[in-house]
């Protein structure tokens, strides 16, 4: 059995859980700690539940077991109230930006201002700039999302992620459909807002390019055993990990086709 005592000294502990869609089992005994400042990474080949777990971790799925602990804290076990202070301090981007087509840039990052603090009006207008300013989106707050560019859909929704000016912020696949250099630069901003704000990011991709890029911390989900197969610095597991799996992984762009994995 699991030791279910998060790390006093992590900014998010995840023990012992397991993810289940009915009685299909999809990764059981997850056990993993992210510190504050972390660029943690949630890799794995495709459908071995990198987005379900980030699902749960926020909130909006519930796991057949285990806990997720955010300060020492259990969020898994909080009631309503407290589960929503929790929330609070979490900001989403989801795969598709998920922006809101009939608004401007500007008007996607004001409705969480809107709805969850008291600020005025010309506050809140100011406050989604300033973010808009932060993923270098200043000058186009009254432009509409299909009128810019994939990579800038990419960091509205990341500016939007910013609006309530979150302690976590999660990704889901922040770089999926861009071309490289559109990639490159969303890693680049990453990095940058990690070292401004102080802010904790917890990311699914399976780009390697973007893992080796940013991240400090990760685990890796196994499709064959169902569990996870390493934890750590992505660049220390590619290079002396144990798992024959995590190697072929983090290798793959320099092993054979029989090796990739994803």
């Amino acid at each position: 059995m699991s030791d279910l005592t998060p790390d006093p000294e992590a900014k998010i502990s995840v023990r012992g859980l397991t993810m289940a869609y009915g009685s299909f089992v999809v990764m059981t005994d997850l056990n993993f700690d992210i510190r504050e400042k972390d660029i943690f990474i949630i890799m794995g080949g495709s459908g071995c539940g990198k987005s379900t777990l980030l699902r749960q971790m926020i909130g909006l799925m519930e796991p057949k077991k285990g806990e997720v602990f955010y300060n020492g804290a259990s969020f898994t076990a909080a009631q309503d109230a407290e589960r929503m202070a929790f929330i609070r301090r979490f900001g989403v981007m989801y795969q598709t930006g998920a922006l809101w087509s009939s608004m401007t840039l500007a008007e996607n990052i004001t409705m969480p201002l809107e709805e969850h603090t008291e600020l005025k009006p010309k506050e809140i207008l100011d406050l989604a700039r300033y973010k808009l300013a932060l993923v270098g989106l200043s000058g186009y707050e009254d432009y509409y999302p299909d009128q810019v560019s994939g990579g800038m859909n990419k960091r509205a929704g990341i500016a939007r992620a910013l609006a309530l000016d979150p302690e976590v912020l999660f990704l889901d696949e922040p770089g999926a459909g861009l071309d490289p250099l559109s990639s490159q630069r969303l890693d680049e901003l990453i990095l940058r807002l990690r070292d401004s704000l102080g802010s904790t990011f917890v990311i699914v991709t399976h780009e390697l390019a973007s893992i080796f890029a940013i991240a400090n911390n990760s685990v890796f989900l196994d499709t064959v055993t169902r569990t996870q197969g390493a934890t750590g610095d992505p660049k220390h597991l590619r290079d002396d990990s144990t798992n024959e799996a995590v190697r072929l992984f983090l290798n793959r762009g320099e092993t054979t086709d029989t090796a990739t994995t994803s």
